[in-house]
């Protein structure tokens, strides 16, 4: 029972099961991909990922909204996801940072939430049955009737939501990241690096990253066409983050393509790891539950980074073609491939998350091993024009 007076709420998933617990943030129904994130913090982080638009988020830490929610750690202008699932929340969050509770901010949102239920019970059933559709409601307290409005939701694979989330118009990113553990503080602050960045769903604090090595960050709709991009003279291109099936942002794939041809350095994060695996020649498929939290062990070689990770896709090792592309990073749990990168061509990706926040900060080398890529290459331009 609730230790305040609370509206009921039913979540229902697509093969019928069905919870009943009470409502926080907005009332009202919500249908998306149920999926389960193991982090322990930031939950604040996770709900503004543009990553996880369409989808309804069980958290697996007991209890939500200690902290609160305030503009600083927004990962973008507003939260992406569907619905939130929770054990337990706090209402009255305890941080000097916070100016308002978990969930004032998604009834701000118009997001629903449901509290109260057995998530350890319901991440059991998502790892045994896989990820599935599923519902939240607090209109529809019927589990059949919400059951129809599941089933006739669209499955995940073959969904594009990066048009949901793009931006629409191209704009210049200035601001940098300022932490204690700033190791690279200085790197590339002599010389500055223009990086044309195609938002998928960009993090906003990859692009914190990007600038923080010195990099002039423009960034351009996921639409946006070869010529264009290359219009701005980017030192570097990099691909975003992003929502959805990856094999479906075909407009995505073939300008990664074409930006191959230009030979300039490219770098791709989750959703443009796989966009860019796809421009190789590679395909992707839909993991069973996907990876999300912030304690993922990726490597190769017995080096192993501690990473941060939120991805329901990944790209199929045997479709690479390995005389090209080599693998630069394995999940370490499961094997499947969290990096590549291309024997010749300044051009590399991972699936995880660099940038960090939340979460470890063991794969930040990987703006600077950019940063070093437009380097390179612009040296090689200016002894070809000695």
């Amino acid at each position: 029972m609730p230790l305040f007076d609370a509206t009921p709420a039913l979540l229902v998933l697509a093969d019928g099961t069905s919870y009943r617990g009470w409502s926080f943030g907005a009332t009202g129904t919500a249908i998306g991909e149920v999926v389960f994130n193991t982090g322990m913090t930031g939950y604040q982080e996770v709900m503004t990922d543009p990553s996880y638009c369409g989808q309804i988020i069980v958290f697996t830490y007991p209890e939500l909204g200690n902290t609160g929610v305030n503009p600083e750690d927004a990962e973008s202008e507003k939260p992406h996801l569907r619905a939130c699932v929770a054990r337990n929340i706090c209402q009255l969050p305890s941080n000097w940072r916070s100016t308002t509770s978990l969930p004032d901010y998604l009834k701000q949102h118009q997001i629903p939430g449901i509290y109260g239920i057995d998530t350890r019970a319901l991440t059991r059933k998502i790892r045994h049955l896989g990820a599935m559709n599923g519902g939240i409601s607090t209109e529809i307290l019927v589990p059949g009737e919400l059951l129809e409005q599941v089933n006739a939701a669209p499955s995940m694979s073959g969904l594009n939501l990066v048009k949901e989330v793009t931006t629409s118009e191209v704009y210049e990113w200035s601001e940098a990241t300022t932490l204690v553990w700033e190791f690279n503080a200085d790197s590339g602050k002599s010389e500055e690096f223009t990086v044309v960045a195609l938002d998928f769903g960009v993090k906003r604090n990859i692009l914190r990253r990007l600038a923080s090595h010195g990099c002039r960050v423009i960034v351009v709709p996921a639409n946006t066409p070869t010529q264009e991009i290359l219009k701005h003279n980017p030192d570097g291109i990099f691909l975003s983050n992003g929502p959805g099936d990856p094999s479906a942002v075909t407009e995505g794939i073939e300008t990664a393509k074409a930006l191959l041809k230009s030979e300039k350095p490219i770098f791709g994060i989750c959703m443009g790891h796989q966009i860019l695996g796809q421009a190789l020649g590679a395909q992707t498929y839909k993991l069973k539950f996907g990876h999300r939290g912030l304690n993922q062990p990726a490597g190769l070689k017995k080096r192993i980074e501690i990473t941060s990770q939120n991805h329901s896709f990944a790209i199929d090792p045997d479709s690479l073609p390995h005389s090209d592309v080599e693998i630069s990073h394995l999940n370490l749990n499961d094997n499947t491939v969290a990096g590549v990168k291309h024997k010749s061509l300044p051009v590399f990706s991972v699936q995880y998350h660099p940038e960090a926040s939340p979460g470890p900060h063991d794969a930040d080398y990987l703006f600077e091993h950019f940063v070093q890529a437009m380097r390179t290459a612009r040296q090689a331009i200016s002894a070809q024009v000695r």
